[in-house]
């Protein structure tokens, strides 16, 4: 469970490093750093440690992973992200305030507590889900199929 953990944890240090430079280098939330560019790199970024993290646990068996057990390290390691990344903006809420949210869609119209809810639900839950996704592709790719292992 190890690697989960360290893929996770790294993933959410990229996604912080990239959060806490582009709020200091570009003040105006309505930039395309923060519109376009940071969707992008979160994506990527999740995508490449999911991939990493599935090649280190094969590594370390010594053997190519099931489907099975490459969809779930993917999703553990997906898990690990969406939580350190949810604990994250939950600390920028609490020292930063919710000047930040001003990037979230609906946010000069919907109330802070409903807008801080909808923006920790689609980060925790979007994670997941994209996780999910990215994991289903990367293992369908890298693990080892039934034929092979018959050899």
């Amino acid at each position: 469970m190890k690697i989960p953990i360290k893929y996770g944890l790294l993933t959410a240090l990229g996604l912080i490093i990239w959060v806490l430079l582009a709020h200091v280098l570009v003040a105006n939330p309505q930039s395309l750093v923060h519109t376009l560019f940071s969707p992008i790199f979160f994506n990527v970024l999740h995508f490449v440690m999911i991939f990493l993290g599935i090649k280190a646990l094969e590594r370390d068996r010594g053997q190519r992973l099931s489907f099975k057990e490459a969809l779930k390290t993917g999703v553990s390691i997906a898990f690990v992200f969406a939580l350190t990344a949810s604990l994250f903006f939950l600390a920028v809420m609490l020292f930063v305030g919710d000047r930040w949210l001003a990037v979230e869609p609906g946010a000069a119209t919907t109330p802070t507590r409903t807008l801080m809810i909808q923006a920790f639900a689609g980060l925790f839950l979007g994670t997941l889900i994209f996780g999910l996704i990215y994991s289903t592709v990367i293992a369908f790719f890298v693990a080892q199929r039934r034929s092979e292992s018959r050899d």
